[in-house]
């Protein structure tokens, strides 16, 4: 070896002498995959809380959307109770003695009446399906889905009657503004 007090310069950093003068690699640090255990903890954690902060919000949201739902069946079946009474009081319905001027039943808004000043008969329609309470008991459906006050009862203990002055939910919830669904 000519001057071993030579440097070599043909080496690189990563290489090492081995055995007889020959280079050698270095073996360098395996390349890490995946998540450690605490990344995977920590994730978890903060999916946790977001979860938890999220789920309050959707049942809220949900209840929302029921309370929309029966505020417009409710406004749709008083509207249509007040488009029987305005018929009845242009007498365009046949007015019996003792009638109020409010249908006998709801299903009567769904199958309409004949109109007394079409010279053809044809009836008037005021619904065209009796809608459902949104918060009624799994199984009920329509008219049966809805509490009735007839015109003779009082508004503090409605009761059905003869006819159906006004509707409301049999519920017995409470509404997000803080008064009962029947109320409404």
């Amino acid at each position: 070896m000519p001057g071993a007090a030579q440097r070599r310069t043909d080496v690189t950093p990563s290489l090492g002498e081995g055995a007889g003068g020959r280079a050698v690699q270095f073996a360098a640090p395996a390349r890490r995959r995946g998540f450690t255990l605490i990344e995977l903890v920590a994730t978890l954690a903060i999916l946790g809380i977001l979860a938890s902060l999220a789920l309050p919000v959707a049942e809220m949201t949900a209840r929302r959307h029921k309370e929309q739902e029966l505020r417009y069946h409710l406004r749709q079946l008083r509207d249509a109770i007040d488009a029987y009474r305005r018929a009845w009081d242009d007498s365009r319905i046949v007015r019996n003695a003792g009638d109020t001027g409010y249908p006998p039943s709801l299903e009567r808004l769904v199958e309409g009446v004949e109109d007394q000043r079409d010279p053809e008969k044809r009836r008037i329609y005021f619904l065209r399906r009796i809608p459902t309470d949104p918060f009624a008991a799994p199984g009920l459906s329509g008219a049966a889905s809805w509490g009735k006050r007839a015109y003779a009862s009082s508004h503090d203990e409605p009761r059905e009657g003869d006819d159906v002055y006004d509707v409301f939910s049999l519920s017995s919830g409470i509404g997000i503004n803080g008064q009962p669904y029947r109320q409404w």
